[in-house]
């Protein structure tokens, strides 16, 4: 009746050893470290570079306690905090010889002290949250009306440029709020317009207007698709944009989400100066144009521009290959021109291609220059701060119009898409504006950790003892199972590599609470079945089946509430909510399941079981 088959026990133990190796190295603290990270999105973190970080390190005779390659970054694990501060110094001047135009991040940073066995299953402690870390934390929301109203202008202009090379008259293009209207003199050249326009602009949506004998009109609004699409790509651009800047930071672990459907949430650990972070996150950055000049391309003329003779009028750059490249100072066209840029495939080739779209002016000024320069190298590069980076040069193989531009060669796809961005994020696409900001001081963040840590230690002895005391043996029972809850807890939250906040550790806390209540409800049935005179092996199996429909659907309520949380909150709120809802999950395997086996385990075997040590005293 009470006894569980082997692979039920088998299941049971392998979860709490996992369990128990997972939690592991929460208990190790933190190293120091170094990680080195890219500056340039055309600058990649791979093998080559842990190659290089390790020979840095050897050749300056550091010895590091582990290097680990992610996907962002390259990360040092070090002895002690003088050796972290040596490292960071050598690891700077060996990646980056020219301090002017440095190519990674060198920054401080803590990393976990577990071996290498825990770290190779992918055993990793617990992400603390700004609040137990320290730093700032900014929320920021974008104006998605001016993005809007941007586009707008964009297609304003378009439509400016299409009626003229068509050599179609109108009498005025304005944009009245969300709508463009155009104006013409005759419905007949109004009806061409038309046609013209809906074969080119795909993404307006076109009404016509009649207000007197001479004045057609043409209304043109934009798609609702293309208007969201407009807005995710504003809010894409503006993530892009950030993560670019604040790498000049030096944070370590910066974290930047979207929130909602317009706002970002910026936090970076570690960073105390608030007017320094504003600063880098209002930066500017342009994208320009330019021609390379083929006339001084020549060998000779480019050794003496490495050596500091540049061309009058030109300037030397280092393409993404990494070879010089003399580019005119004239600058063709800005990112103002540019409207949107989206990775796709060469129609002819099927190689990954980036698809540039410009506005009316950016089109016709394109237009005509390539038309001039066939054959020749055309330059793109990013200016920010005076300092300029040669995102690509591609050759243009022949005039170029329309306003739609394909970048390709030697790109893969994920170069493309990563182009792509770039071009888009040389600027912010619409404005931000900082509603939320708070520092949380390094200090404070250590007394939370401490408090919190108390807080649930403490709690669990009092419910512990309590337990022990009220119900005997079967209290020691629901501690044990309490001990298994928290064990559960505290593995998932360092697998999934969940963020512990401070509402996170306190719904820890409630999490404790809510999983002995399960076992109060199962040992008050079991006595409730003894005083009804059920035998003490037929009060185990009816108290654990008859509570179990009952703390099922608690449990599902609650997971309900907390789901909600999970979805509509934000911010601290989601902390908790995460916690909650895994507490949930683990309380009801714990309280029910754990519980239950250790009972059987004791119970289980005994064929004549006259009496149970379940409260004050023993029920016969």
């Amino acid at each position: 009746m009470n006894r569980y088959p082997l692979w039920t026990y088998v299941i049971i133990g392998c979860a709490l050893v996992l369990g128990f190796i997972y939690t592991l190295p929460n208990f190790y603290g933190e190293a120091p470290a170094v990680q080195v990270s890219s500056i340039k999105a055309t600058v990649r973190v791979d093998s080559a570079l842990l190659g290089r970080v390790e020979e840095a390190l050897k050749a300056a005779n550091i010895v590091p306690q582990g290097t680990f390659l992610d996907p962002n970054s390259v990360k040092v694990r070090l002895a002690d905090t003088d050796t972290q501060l040596k490292a960071k110094d050598v690891l700077s001047q060996s990646l980056n010889p020219d301090r002017e135009n440095p190519s990674y991040v060198v920054a401080l940073n803590l990393l976990s002290s577990s071996p290498n066995w825990l770290t190779a299953i992918h055993a990793l402690p617990m992400y603390l949250g700004l609040d137990l870390r320290g730093g700032v934390h900014f929320t920021l929301q974008v104006d998605m009306k001016a993005a809007l109203t941007k586009r707008l202008e964009n297609l304003t202009g378009d439509i400016r440029t299409e009626l003229r090379d068509k050599n179609l008259r109108h009498s005025g293009i304005s944009r009245e709020g969300n709508t463009i209207q155009i104006k013409f003199r005759d419905a007949d050249t109004r009806a061409k317009a038309r046609k013209v326009l809906e074969d080119n602009q795909q993404d307006l949506i076109f009404a016509e207007q009649d207000l007197g004998p001479e004045e057609f009109r043409l209304g043109a609004t934009v798609k609702p698709a293309a208007v969201t699409r407009t807005q995710e790509s504003a809010l894409k651009q503006n993530i892009t944009t950030l993560q670019n800047r604040i790498n000049e930071l030096g944070v370590s672990e910066p974290i930047i989400q979207q929130q909602g459907a317009d706002r970002v949430v910026v936090q970076l650990p570690g960073v105390q100066d608030t007017a320094k972070a504003k600063e880098i996150l209002g930066r500017t950055a342009t994208l320009e144009i330019r021609m390379v000049d083929e006339d001084n391309s020549n060998p000779t003329a480019m050794l003496a521009a490495q050596q500091g003779q540049v061309p009058f009028g030109d300037e030397l750059y280092i393409d993404r290959n990494g070879a010089p490249l003399l580019v005119k100072k004239q600058v063709v066209l800005t990112g103002d021109r540019l409207t949107d840029a989206q990775p796709g495939f060469d129609g002819q080739t099927r190689e990954p291609a980036v698809n540039v779209t410009l506005d009316g002016p950016g089109a016709r000024i394109f237009k005509e220059v390539t038309r001039e320069n066939v054959g020749k190298r055309m330059a793109i590069l990013l200016i920010e701060k005076g300092k300029g980076e040669v995102i690509t040069a591609p050759v243009i193989r022949t005039e170029i119009g329309g306003g739609r531009v394909q970048i390709s060669g030697r790109m893969s796809t994920s170069e493309a898409t990563d182009t792509a961005l770039l071009l888009r994020a040389g600027s912010l696409a619409a404005p931000m504006e900082i509603i939320e900001e708070r520092t949380v001081g390094p200090s404070l963040g250590a007394d939370n950790i401490r408090k919190g840590f108390h807080s649930t230690l403490w709690g669990f002895t009092a419910i512990a003892v309590f337990m022990s005391m009220y119900y005997m043996l079967f209290g020691l029972i629901s501690a044990l199972a309490l001990s298994s809850n928290l064990l559960l807890l505290v593995a998932m939250l360092s697998l999934l590599q969940a963020t512990l906040t401070l509402p996170g550790i306190a719904a820890i806390a409630l999490t404790l609470g809510m999983s002995i209540d399960s076992n109060v409800l199962i040992n008050e049935r079991i006595r409730e079945e003894l005083r009804n005179g059920a035998s003490p092996q037929a009060a185990i199996h009816a108290g654990y089946e008859r509570a179990f429909g009952t703390i099922l659907d608690s449990n599902v309520t609650t997971m309900i509430a907390g789901l909600a949380l999970l979805i509509f909150g934000s911010g601290p709120i989601r902390g908790f909510a995460v916690v909650f809802c895994l507490g949930i999950v683990t309380s009801i395997f714990s309280s029910v399941i754990i519980s239950r086996a250790a009972v059987n385990l004791i119970y289980g075997s005994r064929r004549r079981l006259e009496k149970l040590a379940i409260g004050n005293t023993s029920w016969k």
